[in-house]
């Protein structure tokens, strides 16, 4: 055998999408891919069981499961499931999904009214919405404009840097909250990033979050910060079991899930065609398209039922692909597997439940950050024309101004008080009327939506 030919040709079948190359080859790129996501795919889960008060053992299941229907949702997106021959669900593209950030604040407003199974049941049900988006995405797309999509993103930044901030003291509740140990581990996580963004190459920036989780995570633990309890008593193995929590919907849950779907299918119309341009130097087909969006689908409801939360196309791992053209199936698969088999070890997941509130804080607060950064980039391609001003500002005045201030509007009839109940949905929903009334000329085209 010419082991030159064969290393030549395994080199080649990277850059195509089918194929099979050496796992030897095949497994290190697809876990670049797990390590820049596996911090961002936790960090929501972890938000959210702090949230609603779940105890470590109920943090570790939604951890687990978050793992699990993260890799199963990427190979379905990978390796199509064929409604006929022209609709699939999966976009037969190296696409990964991961949990949604997007849905934290939203959420956690849910939380408050009724704990995690209220969160579930509104995300399962809300999810119908990117459904009729994937069927129907050629149709309505021009109701969502990245100007929309922009002030929505605006939004759902600003309220995650408050849920960073008080994550970066030591957590809400905490009675060390803002102490100068807790502030200190945050920068320590924070500086490590910073440092890894600035000067890191490769797979060492690409992993910078985790990177720095990981080290102060490890100082914590020199510290005696870190309750190890959790980890304990966690088995070692255990199948992921679904409906762990009990279901429970309301019509206000839903709406506000339901809003909050159709900025998720805008950012997976964005991230197909980037992958398409960057990948294949062409735009995303109708059929793609349409199968990431119901797959994007899929994988929250089915997400929802093994008790997490709603998954996306991850945009870093776009990005990911963008950088190196690696675009073979079979390297992002092995990368899904990985996660997929860390949603059988729980004793995994407790580890990454314990991480202190302070290194979590200091390690994604950059994240929510850039999601405030990408919806100004959208709102910049859409331009600052006098007519997006005046979109912009009934958008922001209401959608941040009144459902910021609930007290303003307590005497206000029920169903207007219901849509300034949450900041993230009312901001989409007033976008979107308010783009109406003052309709454009411009037809957006699918790369708009690639922040």
């Amino acid at each position: 055998m010419d082991i030159n030919k064969t290393n030549k040709s395994n080199t080649d079948l990277v850059y195509q999408l089918e194929g099979r190359p050496n796992v030897a080859v095949a497994l290190p790129l697809g876990m670049q891919h797990v390590m820049a996501m596996f911090t961002s795919n936790l960090a929501p889960i972890l938000i959210i069981a702090g949230a609603c008060g779940l105890s470590g053992a109920d943090t570790v299941v939604m951890v687990q499961c978050a793992m699990f229907v993260s890799g199963l949702t990427t190979f379905i997106q990978l390796y199509p499931i064929k409604l006929g021959k022209n609709r699939q669900i999966g976009a037969n593209l190296p696409i990964v999904m991961g949990t949604s950030f997007a849905f934290v604040p939203t959420a956690q407003t849910v939380a408050s009214m009724g704990g995690i199974g209220l969160v579930l049941g509104g995300a399962m049900v809300g999810s119908l919405t990117e459904v009729i988006m994937g069927f129907f995405y050629k149709y309505i797309r021009r109701f969502f404009p990245p100007l929309v999509v922009g002030c929505t993103l605006v939004t759902i930044g600003v309220s995650l840097l408050g849920v960073g901030v008080d994550y970066f003291a030591g957590g809400v509740g905490s009675p060390d909250y803002g102490s100068p140990k807790n502030l200190a581990l945050g920068f320590l996580s924070l500086f490590i990033i910073i440092i890894l963004q600035k000067f890191g190459k490769g797979i060492i920036k690409n992993s910078a979050i985790l990177i720095g989780l990981i080290i102060g995570y490890i100082v914590s633990a020199f510290l005696g910060m870190v309750n190890t309890q959790a980890i304990a008593e966690a088995s070692w193995f255990r199948l992921p079991i679904p409906m762990h929590f009990k279901l429970e919907f309301s019509f206000s849950a839903i709406l506000s899930f339901a809003v909050l779907y159709i900025t998720s299918g805008l950012e997976t119309i964005g991230n197909t065609s980037g992958i398409t341009i960057a990948g294949f130097d062409r735009e995303a087909t109708e059929k793609e398209t349409s199968g990431a969006i119901l797959a994007d689908a899929l994988g929250s409801t089915t997400a929802a039922f093994f008790n997490c939360l709603p998954n996306t196309a991850f945009g870093q791992n776009a990005g990911i692909v963008s950088m190196t053209k690696v675009v073979n199936k079979f390297c992002i698969a092995t990368g899904a597997f990985v996660l997929m088999l860390c949603g059988f070890f729980p004793k995994l997941g407790a580890v990454f439940s314990a991480i202190p509130s302070s290194v979590l804080g200091g390690s994604i607060i950059t994240v929510f950050a850039m999601i405030l950064i990408n919806g100004i980039k959208m709102i910049a391609k859409a331009g600052f024309s006098e007519r997006n001003i005046i979109v912009m500002g009934i958008t922001f005045a209401l959608g941040l101004g009144l459902a910021n201030h609930q007290n303003a509007i307590a005497q206000l009839p029920e169903f207007i008080k219901f849509i300034f109940h949450d900041t993230v949905s009312a901001t989409c929903i007033i976008s979107i009327l308010a783009n109406l009334i003052f309709p454009d000329d411009k037809v957006s085209k699918p790369e708009d939506y690639n922040a």
